[in-house]
């Protein structure tokens, strides 16, 4: 003898099977997300830390002043330090610089922190405007008591 469902536990079978579908896509997209996410450091809260992160991160500051050196070689390499006002963190990076890059200009540099604490960059962003500070290190500037208003164009 077969029985039928009645409306009621159609709906509820229903939005039962809806419910787990969608549980199931936001566990994918969780886990696929997880792998690919850099947390945003400062030098000094890249310092405080008590061991480096073993995942690509991001990291914003200012590029120190007399702080740039070009190394020759088969590629473009370029060491630099990023500063917040408490600390410093020495980078490495492979690669061609933004065009606006200099020292005292803010920056956001992604990539590994090494075992001796510098870390090597896999990408160097930088923003068009000469007051342009990214929002990430502005907001971790200003917390640290740190941040330097940008001065007004004539």
């Amino acid at each position: 003898m077969t029985r039928q469902m009645t409306r009621q536990q159609t709906r509820a079978a229903l939005i039962a099977a809806v419910l787990g579908v969608a549980a199931l896509a936001t566990g994918l997209v969780l886990t696929a997300l997880g792998n690919s996410v850099a947390y945003f450091y400062t030098p000094s809260q890249l310092v405080a830390l008590a061991a480096p992160p073993k995942n690509i991160i991001r990291l914003g500051g200012l590029v120190a002043a007399g702080s740039v050196a070009f190394r020759s070689g088969e590629r473009s390499i370029v060491d630099f330090v990023v500063e917040d006002g408490r600390a410093t963190t020495k980078v490495s990076f492979e690669g061609v610089l933004p065009d606006l890059f200099r020292e005292g200009q803010g920056v956001v540099v992604q990539g590994r922190v090494e075992p001796d604490g510098r870390l090597s960059a896999l990408e160097v962003l930088a923003k068009h405007d000469e007051t342009y500070m990214p929002r990430e290190v502005a907001e971790a500037l200003k917390e640290q008591g740190v941040w330097r208003e940008p001065s007004p164009k004539p």
